[in-house]
């Protein structure tokens, strides 16, 4: 495979890559990052032992001190219980302090944390269980571990820390190994890709409003949060007048979440009269997202940069990020490479620039969790297939052009659903939209597009007119299906466009 990769240039790309070192295989990685995840926590709990570390709205607050004591007592309570070097722990407790503690606690005991949907059914919460071969199950009606303090001494970065597992949209969800290395990497990424002052410290104050169980949540808020020396201040479920509150309350410098609940938060009457003058970045992905709703969070939070970030479970989280300074006029594109990773494409066709990402660094999966078969098609001669088809510009950006499997095709004409969903997104009356393909007899398929307006009726005749302005003639949606509930998502606020399929009802085509 490795002969049909164009790597993608660096030549424009702004991220820094001092102090990133190919290795032996070719794979980039940081010279100086802590030896773990353990070192890394027991730094700040030596130099910064009084500052908070984690906040649960509602709950506790701990400081590093205690957050490094605790986790050790949990680590000895698991090690009582019998867990030993490599052994699997699920974490199912609701995001908050808990959640932290045994994470830490997990990993203090040389164990691997398993990190569960716990908004799955149970079937599949069984299936996630058992295919990780969890020896401890730590649910919502289990106490901590409690014991003598234990902290594995000598675990190295390329020992593996955690592991999610994929959100299973296309069949039975996989378990993705995490190294300690992979979540310092990323780490790293989001310092120099959101330009987070690393000398922050305690003013680096991130409201984590996404799941824990999620890499966004877990690796790019609450372990960023604590490699700086900062405090992650966790949601244990997302409400939107909690979510404008605590932004003030708890002088939150950073927050992350989909363009969806941004739109919902800026129709509150709440958020205008908030005190955000704290906030400095201010984070989306995930989806679509409209350049008038960039500009609107511009306005909304004047102090700070605004970004849009990419990634996958099987990347730890980040691959790109587009700098505040690009945000409006590309608002389409995910933004250039990490500095640990390198990018590149799989031609489709005759152009170059379009085709499927590849993926290649310190922070990406060396494979799936018992998963051999679905292993060797994912990784090929060291690179990563994402399954996303992407063009490059000049500059070296990515922009998302579909996934491989959502792509329509209309009579032989290719139509990408998320070029359709960015310009729902900026309809008018659009709240949230998914497009996705209906059969059709004579074309083989038809765009069909599911529309949500967020409480205000939708005007399908103005929608459908703002599409005729800015897409080609074959492109604009035949079936729209108005709905009274938000779109179904997984955690990581990404579409589940298998169930609109199996759900969704046409009436008849507009044309």
């Amino acid at each position: 495979m490795s002969a049909g990769v164009r790597i993608i240039s660096r030549e424009h790309n702004p991220l820094s890559q001092a102090g990133v070192t190919r290795d032996e295989a070719g794979v980039l990685r940081y010279d100086d990052l802590p030896a773990s995840l353990v070192a890394m926590l027991r730094a700040r709990a030596d130099a910064t032992p009084d500052v908070e570390a984690v906040v649960e709205l509602g709950g506790e607050r701990v400081s590093y001190r205690e957050l490094w004591d605790r986790s050790a007592r949990v680590a000895g309570g698991l090690r009582a219980a019998g867990v030993g070097r490599g052994d699997r722990v699920a974490i199912r407790y609701a995001a908050g302090v808990d959640w932290v503690l045994a994470f830490f606690g997990t990993i203090m005991a040389g164990g691997i944390a398993v990190a569960p949907n716990i908004r799955s059914a149970p079937p599949e919460i069984a299936f996630v269980l058992d295919d990780a071969g969890v020896s401890v199950d730590l649910d919502s009606g289990t106490p901590l571990p409690d014991g003598e303090p234990h902290v594995e001494e000598d675990l190295g970065l390329r020992d593996p820390a955690a592991m999610f597992y994929t959100s299973g949209t296309t069949g039975r969800p996989k378990g993705v190994p995490t190294s300690h290395e992979a979540f310092l990497t990323n780490a790293e990424n989001m310092v120099r890709g959101l330009g987070i002052d690393r000398h922050a410290g305690a003013e680096l104050r991130t409201l984590v409003s996404v799941p824990l169980f999620h890499v966004t949540g877990c690796n790019s808020q609450l372990i960023v949060a604590l490699y700086v020396g900062g405090t992650a201040v966790i949601m244990p479920t997302l409400d939107q007048a909690a979510l404008i509150g605590a932004i003030t309350a708890e002088r939150i410098s950073f927050i992350v979440t989909v363009p969806a609940v941004y739109a919902l938060l800026l129709r509150r009457p709440e958020l205008a009269a908030a005190d955000v003058s704290g906030v400095r970045l201010v984070g989306y992905g995930g989806a679509a997202i409209a350049p008038s709703l960039v500009t609107a969070l511009q306005q909304a939070f004047p102090r700070a940069r605004v970004f849009n970030g990419y990634g996958m479970t099987e990347t730890a989280s980040l691959m790109t990020t587009l700098p505040h300074e690009d945000a409006v006029a590309h608002a389409d594109s995910v933004g250039y490479a990490v500095p640990s990773v390198d990018l590149g494409i799989i031609a489709a066709g005759e152009d170059p620039d379009v085709g499927e990402l590849v993926s290649r660094g310190a922070n990406v999966m060396t494979g799936y969790w018992n998963r051999p078969e679905a292993t060797a098609a994912t990784l090929v001669d060291g690179w990563l297939r994402t399954g996303d088809v992407v063009r490059v510009d000049g500059a070296g950006r990515i922009h998302i052009v579909d996934r491989t499997k959502d792509i329509i095709i209309r009579g032989g004409e290719n139509v990408s659903s998320l070029e359709v969903e960015g310009v729902l997104a900026a309809a008018p009356t659009v709240l949230e939209a998914a497009v996705i393909a209906v059969p059709d007899d004579v074309m083989g398929e038809k765009v069909g597009a599911v529309i949500f307006g967020g409480g205000e009726e939708v005007d399908v005749d103005a929608v459908i007119a703002h599409c005729r302005a800015n897409l080609a003639d074959f492109k604009v949606p035949q079936y729209v299906t108005v709905v009274d509930e938000p779109l179904p998502r997984n955690a990581g606020g990404k579409l589940l466009k298998a169930r609109l399929r199996e759900t969704a009802r046409w009436g008849p085509p507009l044309r």
